[in-house]
């Protein structure tokens, strides 16, 4: 099995219900493997969860740690400027906080950032050099 991968993403939430709610709105389904306290969603090849901030600092062994958020930035790419645009209304609608509308950025795509309701930043963006796959998935292009 190769060491370079991900299974799972968890996202160490405020209000669980609420968040739940965000993403539900978003139009992400809920797998039936959620539970009361964590939620589950199925993303290609991978999972995100949702967990309560302080259980997910007891279940890492750091009782009394202040988690932080902001450092790490998930993404999604589209296939178009204006899906992106679409995506983004969409999350503002669902109640997301806006930090950058999408635009031109210097690298050649489209790009914007959000914060859902527990501050946790996603990057939307289109970028014309990566296409991809047919589901969503991204397959990184030989140089």
């Amino acid at each position: 099995m190769t060491p370079q991968r991900v299974t799972l993403i968890t996202l160490g939430v405020q209000d669980l219900a609420a968040s739940r709610a965000f993403y539900k709105a978003l139009g992400w389904e809920e797998s039936s493997r959620s539970q009361e306290s964590i939620a589950l969603f199925q993303i290609n090849g991978m999972a995100l969860g949702l967990f309560g901030l302080d259980e997910l600092v007891k279940d890492q062994g750091r009782e009394g740690a202040k988690l932080g958020f902001g450092a790490v930035t998930l993404a999604q790419n589209f296939e178009s400027e204006a899906e992106v645009d679409a995506a983004f209304a969409k999350a503002l609608e669902c109640g997301a906080t806006e930090l950058k509308a999408p635009e031109k950025v210097f690298w050649g795509g489209y790009s914007g950032y959000y914060a859902d309701p527990d501050g946790h930043v996603w990057e939307l963006a289109h970028n014309p050099f990566w296409p991809l796959e047919n589901d969503g998935s991204l397959a990184l292009p030989e140089a």
